[in-house]
């Protein structure tokens, strides 16, 4: 059987930590900052989590990660 292909849209966007949940960066951080107050911006540097529900679609999409 050949080897399955990770999904390169999916490989750019997401991460796997440690105890293997899914990491990706939050969204409304790229432009349009003038208007979005300091604290909104500091938050928005945390990572964000995938939901359980959506956690088994991410791992098909990445087979390898």
């Amino acid at each position: 059987m050949p080897k399955m292909k990770t999904h390169r849209g999916a490989a750019k966007r997401f991460r796997k930590t440690a105890t293997g949940k899914a990491k990706f960066p939050r969204t409304n951080r790229n432009h349009i900052l003038t208007k979005k107050a300091t604290k909104r911006k500091r938050q928005l540097r945390r990572p964000n989590y995938a939901a359980p529900g959506d956690q088994k679609r991410i791992e098909e999409l990445l087979p390898y990660l």
